[in-house]
């Protein structure tokens, strides 16, 4: 049974949160395993530490700790039945309990007690029979914000917890924003049982160039004039690199490129790029200023006498 987690954690019952938090930060970053290999008292000793934080970590189960309901291994305390303490004592003694004369079970024969009460005193029962194994650690939970390009190809990032602990996440080639990959095992220590695991949920940062919607990716693509107005090829950036793009001969400001699957990911399809072409004009060239200027000169084409 695990000790006073207040002890355990070495703060007073009146501590904040924030203070509860701390303790167990600096207590779980001196004696995690990592740190100290081959330590089994370091590592029953970090075990009960983060024993404790289940307890006094969760306002609700503290609170439940504080008023007597559950011990410090989270279990609910039982007064028994009937309002006793010691299960039900009749006028004639013991023997009147739920067990009949003598301490005998009485019309309880063929019921598998620890089917009732084993759930009440750690680990409980499988439903073929049988007690379960010990608890297992609890689920922790992160978020690791990744690049746009990192989604499509794939990475290795690097993630730190709370606890000083530093993971390396393998982010799959055509990861979603959203999306949690699940790292078995590096979650909290378990009781005895097997570790929880790490739950790490992606996020997509904001790109300086590409705009998500959806799966779709859009930009601005500036096109200098003489390819907008003749056609040709402009060297166009992509998530994954840059690729070559035809402009249509009299491609106006505003119009949309299509790529197709070029765009990001979403539940497990990818999008395209939409390229808004921007015309650029080209800067000291006499002879398109002579042309727009004869083109002033002459006026625009009227179809309707004033």
């Amino acid at each position: 049974m695990a000790g006073d987690p207040y002890k355990e954690l070495g703060v007073a019952r009146g501590a904040s949160q924030d203070e509860i938090k701390k303790a167990f930060r600096k207590l779980a970053k001196d004696l995690h395993p990592d740190k100290n290999p081959g330590d089994k008292a370091a590592e029953d000793r970090f075990k009960q530490v983060t024993a404790a934080f289940d307890i006094l970590g969760d306002k609700d189960k503290r609170a439940k700790f504080d008023r007597g309901e559950i011990d410090a291994d989270g279990r609910e305390q039982f007064r028994g039945f009937g309002g006793g303490a010691g299960g039900g004592r009749g006028p004639g003694g013991f023997g009147q309990g739920p067990f009949g004369q003598g301490g005998q079970r009485g019309g309880f024969e063929n019921i598998d007690l620890d089917e009732i009460f084993g759930g009440m005193f750690g680990g409980g029962a499988r439903p073929g029979g049988g007690r379960a194994g010990p608890p297992k650690g609890q689920d922790v939970r992160a978020t690791l914000e990744i690049s746009l390009e990192d989604s499509i190809s794939g990475a290795t990032r690097r993630i730190q917890f709370s606890d000083g602990r530093t993971l390396d996440v393998a982010i799959p080639k055509g990861a979603g924003d959203g999306q949690t990959i699940r790292l078995k095992g590096q979650g909290m220590p378990g009781r005895g049982g097997e570790n929880g695991d790490a739950l790490i949920e992606l996020k997509l940062a904001p790109h300086p160039v590409f705009t998500r919607d959806g799966a779709d990716l859009t930009m601005n693509q500036p096109v200098p004039l003489y390819d907008a107005v003749l056609g040709g090829k402009v060297p166009l950036r992509t998530p994954e690199g840059t690729v070559s793009m035809t402009i249509p001969a009299g491609s106006s400001s505003g119009k949309v490129l299509r790529l197709k699957g070029r765009g990001a990911f979403a539940n497990g399809k990818r999008g395209d790029l939409l390229a808004t072409l921007m015309i650029v004009l080209p800067e000291g060239d006499e002879a398109l200023t002579k042309l727009a200027q004869k083109a002033r000169d002459e006026g625009p084409i009227r179809p309707f006498r004033d």
